[in-house]
């Protein structure tokens, strides 16, 4: 049968088994055809997307247990570098003066400036400045004497068993004086370190937004 006589032809859907023997198997060529790309479509595609998500869930995993693996072989490290800094974390609390022995640390900073043969015109301790953990305590400071003597009271102070920071310096002639004499403008800031009983209450306090 020539592709004009197929075109011409009469076919009997109903009766598929009636048609010519060449005929059933284009047929057959073409279901087959039409079932594996909508069993690709409807099953092989949707797997295939699973699969691409499950090897990019493999790579996650794999790279998850890489760093775990890592952690794990450097944890005794890890353990090691950790009590080094409490053990700094510590030994830089014990700088830090108690309440009570705060006017003993303010007396050996004026003690050193006046050891050093300078003239206090100004020390005067401001209001503290409450932390987490500890309390800044701001102390303004006004000298009069020499570089040399002021290199050396700087120096002391830095030497104190205790944590003294000193900030925004300034030196400016005294032209009040008859002599060559100079003056330092300084602030002292020393710290302290709360009470449990303290740290509870600025914890509190800024809980209840008070700080």
């Amino acid at each position: 049968m020539s592709i004009s006589n197929l075109a011409n032809a009469e076919l009997d859907f109903s009766n598929v088994c009636g048609w010519p023997r060449h005929l059933q198997l284009v047929a057959s060529s073409v279901l087959g055809v039409v079932v594996l790309v909508a069993g690709y479509f409807f099953v092989i595609n949707g797997q295939l997307e699973q699969l691409s998500e499950v090897r990019s869930m493999e790579t996650s995993l794999k790279q998850e247990l890489e760093q775990k693996q890592l952690l794990a072989s450097n944890f005794d490290a890890y353990q090691e570098q950790n009590k080094v800094m409490r053990d700094m974390f510590n030994s830089m609390l014990q700088q830090l003066p108690g309440k009570a022995e705060i006017a003993e640390l303010l007396v050996d900073i004026s003690q050193a400036g006046i050891g050093n043969g300078l003239e206090f015109k100004l020390f005067k301790p401001q209001q503290e400045q409450v932390r987490e953990f500890y309390a800044e305590l701001p102390i303004q400071i006004r000298v009069i004497g020499n570089y040399h003597q002021f290199g050396s009271f700087i120096s002391d102070v830095a030497a104190l068993s205790r944590i003294v920071t000193l900030q925004n310096i300034s030196i400016r002639k005294d032209n009040n004086a008859q002599s060559s004499k100079l003056i330092m403008e300084l602030t002292a800031r020393t710290y302290r370190y709360l009470s449990e009983e303290e740290q509870a209450e600025y914890k509190k306090a800024k809980k209840e937004g008070k700080k």
